[in-house]
This record gives C-alpha cells, structure tokens and sequence, in this order.
C-alpha cells in the first residue's frame, strides 16, 4: 500500500513523514496482547490482573444521585468556559478541610477537565524551543510529552531505591538548570508509592526560587496517603510563590470516568491556565460539575477509599512477600513498585530456571505463564508494579484473589 499524499505532512512531534511506520510496541500494547493471549491459550485460569491503573468502583451514590438529579435540568445545557462558581467554592472547602490550606476560589482555582488535560496544557504556559522541563521517571509522561511539543527537552531525574525515590536535584548541571523553567512532580509518587516529607518539600521551593523555576506538583493520589496523614505541597511555606497543584477526583472519589479535577496555587499561574484552558476546550458538563461538589462535600468518601486500598495494598504485600518478593507496603497510591526478579529458580518447565534480562520480560512471563498481569518499568531499576485496584467486591473476594496469587508463585522461587 502506498503512502498518501499527506504522509510528509504529519509534525515532527509525532514522526513526521515516518510516522504510521514505526515497528516499536509500547509496553502497555505489550500488556494488552499478553493478556489476549493467556486468555486465549488458558481459558480455565483467571486472568489476575494487577496492571489496571484505575478504580474498581463506581463513584459513590451520593455522586451518582446528584448527577440523577442535575442531567436534565435545562441550566446545566451550556457551556461552563472554566468552571462554575459552586465548583470552585467546593474545591477550596475541600482543600481548607483537608490539607488546611486556604485558597480563593475565584483567582487560585480552576478546574480541568481531569488532571491529565491540566499537565497537558500547563507547559503551554512556559515553555519555549529549547526549554527544559524536568521530569521524575518513572512516571507520568504528559507534561514532558507536551514540553517536546513545544520545541523544549525534557530532563530526566530518576526515582531510585538508594534515593528513597525522591529525585536529586543537587546533581543537576549548571547548563540545565538555566534552560529550566519546569519542575514536575508527583507525590504521593506514582508508581513507586513514595510520599514527600515536609523537608522534601522545602527543599525543592528553595530550588525553585533560586533557580527561577516553577514546579507542578500532580496530586492524583494526595488522599491515598498511608504513612503520613495526606498532605499538600500549598501547604508548605513559599509554595504558592512558586507553583501550583493539580488535583483530580479519579483516585480518592471512584470518578475515573467523569474527568473532573482542578489546578490551584499560585494566582498568575492559574490564569495562565485558565487562559491556555480557553484555547483548548469549553469546559466540563455542568451537571458533572455539581455532582462532583456532593462528593468533594462528603469527608467519608475519601477517607473510605484510603481505607480500602491500604487493606488491599496490606494483603498483596503480605501474599507476595510468602512468594518470595522483595516489597514492603507503600506510603500512598494504590499501587505495589516492587523490584522485579531476575530469575524464576523453578519457572520453567520441569522445574528449569527461567532467567529475565529486565523487568518487561518479567512481566512478560507473569502474564503468559501464569496470567498474572503486572506494569514493568524500567527507567530506574527494574521494578513491576502491583495495582490493588483489582475487581473485588467484598473483602472475602480480595482474600480468594490473594490466596489464588499464592497458589501459582508461591513454587516458582523468585531470584533477586
């Protein structure tokens, strides 16, 4: 087949003329081929699945009533541009109940349409050829993925077990520094689950200003924190001079779907967004607004999900570590960064040693042999990553699924 006539045309940042070509399989296409084929070849064993990334459950009642109530009512038809007022006296509630942190809803708070829409359109804000963004990996990749649409170069700043899986900004050059406008972060982490002590914090708004750079701080998973009582970097001192906070209702509400959240801080930076925001879409539906404020006005809520997923984070650690994992239990997120193994002892067949030469064929081999899906990453040490948002729905199904998990590795001998 031919290329058609606009095949030269594609932008760069995508491929340019070479785009559509390309032979490399991203990881997560990897997981979902696997996955078809353990389905396939073993219909008789349940697929378990530890690499969804995303809520078992639906948002709670009290959501999903509002909605009821709000989806046919015809002043919620129209356009909400950047949110509605209610909206953003809600999240502001929510921020001063939760993290005490007071915000004015009117100039330091605008809402996304989902956090991911929000770390997209913020380099948009900054960044110019030959900007730099830095970056945690592993990690989410949106806001360097739109750095590089703008002409800018992203630097990595890898999240390692000698580390404590805070990134080292003592050690960036000179000539990066200066070319640096962003720094990104994530805390409660994810993947690795690391939370972000006070001192952390301090350290890098001390960055920040003496090196001129503005940090986003991503909050997907501020409530899911187990170690320390959940915490906002707004809460520190200086930080809204440098930067803002993007907070989403996936995690903490059971809202994957809806696509609702805010970014909040720094007033200038906020309008900047809101001003990108303007360019990009017309806002979330009304009614998902308003039923995103009953939920952000029920405290139980996200104290229900933290509850849930540190039970089930407790049980996958305590069921892998029988294994013979190496993993201990998170400080937040709801999700298990443990190093991957190099070897299976007894994990071929007729007991053979099965040897893995980074975390994806680790993975790799957990799905297609013994259907249990895990995410590798390999940016900093190879690692798989454990999700406890599994489809359970009572308690005596989490504990079945653990003791399923138990009975295929716990005779395969892991190698570290």
């Amino acid at each position: 087949m031919s290329d058609p006539y606009f095949q030269s045309l594609f932008a760069d940042r995508i491929g340019g003329a070479n785009y559509g070509k390309g032979t490399a399989i991203y990881k997560f296409e990897k997981i979902k081929r696997a996955k078809r084929k353990a389905l396939a070849d073993h219909p008789e064993r349940k697929l378990l699945d530890f690499g969804i990334g995303e809520n078992d459950e639906m948002a709670p009642e009290v959501v999903r009533r509002r909605m009821a109530e709000e989806i046919n009512k015809p002043e919620n038809r129209g356009y909400a541009d950047n949110g509605i007022p209610a909206f953003r006296d809600a999240a502001a509630r929510f921020m001063k109940r939760e993290y005490n942190v007071a915000l004015d809803p009117a100039t330091e708070i605008c809402p996304c349409i989902g956090s991911k829409n929000a770390l997209a359109m913020l380099p948009a804000c900054f960044i110019n050829p030959g900007d730099v963004t830095l970056m945690t990996v592993p990690g989410y990749p949106i806001a360097g993925t739109h750095t590089t649409y703008y002409g800018g170069v992203v630097y990595k700043l890898p999240l390692t077990a000698e580390n404590d899986f805070l990134p080292d900004l003592v050690h960036i050059p000179a000539d990066v520094r200066h070319k640096a406008k962003l720094l990104v972060l994530c805390y409660p982490n994810s993947p690795t689950g690391r939370t972000a002590p006070p001192e952390f914090y301090e350290e890098a708004i001390a960055f920040a200003k003496r090196n001129d750079i503005v940090i986003i701080q991503d909050a997907a998973h501020a409530v899911l924190s187990y170690d320390r009582a959940p915490n906002s970097f707004l809460a520190m001192s200086g930080a809204r001079d440098v930067g803002v906070e993007v907070h989403s209702m996936s995690k903490a509400f059971d809202m994957i779907g809806w696509r609702i959240g805010w970014v909040c801080g720094h007033e200038r930076i906020v309008s900047a967004y809101g001003n990108v925001k303007d360019n990009f879409d017309s806002g979330q539906f009304i009614a998902i607004q308003k039923a995103a404020i009953a939920g952000l006005d029920d405290p139980e809520i996200p104290k229900r999900t933290r509850v849930k997923y540190q039970r089930r984070l407790d049980k996958l650690v305590d069921t892998l570590g029988r294994c013979g994992f190496q993993c201990t239990m998170p400080g937040g997120t709801y999700f298990l960064y443990a190093p991957a193994p190099r070897a299976f002892a007894n994990g071929g067949p007729n007991g053979q040693r099965i040897d893995f030469e980074n975390a994806e064929a680790a993975s790799q081999y957990l799905i297609t042999e013994q259907s249990i899906c895990t995410v590798p990453w390999d940016d900093a040490g190879a690692f798989l990553r454990f999700s406890a948002t599994y489809e359970a729905p009572d308690e005596a199904a989490e504990d079945a699924l653990m003791d399923e998990t138990e009975a295929r590795l716990k005779n395969i001998q892991p190698v570290f």
